[in-house]
């Protein structure tokens, strides 16, 4: 069972940047080609920007094309809820933090193997806990 993080939405501002409580907070997306980790490649953890649950693991993000990072899959299925998205016209599953409700991005079955998921996520909605060569 996870431990919900609830915060007032007073709370999340003071705690995020305008650009981040935009993003994670009212659903939005940051412009393609444009976030911090799009074309990162170093090793870590990637975490929830609100809450710092550990999400994704850098072995398991790819060059999608698409301007966004990308992921194969979660480190745990349980630290990530879906949501099913109509908005703008389109059909799509948002993903959420399951933690505290962050909106991340966007899951897609048009990924590599072994899963053939695409997890798009805003750079903006992340941080990268970097693992420190010995």
């Amino acid at each position: 069972m996870i431990d919900k993080v609830i915060k007032s939405d007073e709370e999340w501002r003071r705690i995020l940047t305008p650009e981040q409580y935009r993003v994670t907070r009212q659903k939005g997306t940051e412009r393609a080609f444009t976030g911090e980790y799009c074309e990162s490649h170093d090793p870590g953890i990637y975490q929830c920007v609100c809450c710092g649950t550990d999400l994704f693991e850098s072995k398991k993000k790819f060059e999608s094309g698409t301007g966004w990072p990308s992921f194969t899959d979660p480190l745990d299925p349980e630290r990530i809820a879906y949501v099913k998205d109509f908005s703008y016209s389109m059909s799509r599953v948002e993903v959420l933090c399951a933690v505290c409700d962050a909106h991340l991005g966007h899951v897609f079955e048009d990924g590599p193997p072994p899963t053939g998921l695409r997890y798009c996520l805003n750079s903006v909605s992340l941080k990268l806990k970097r693992e420190i060569e010995a």
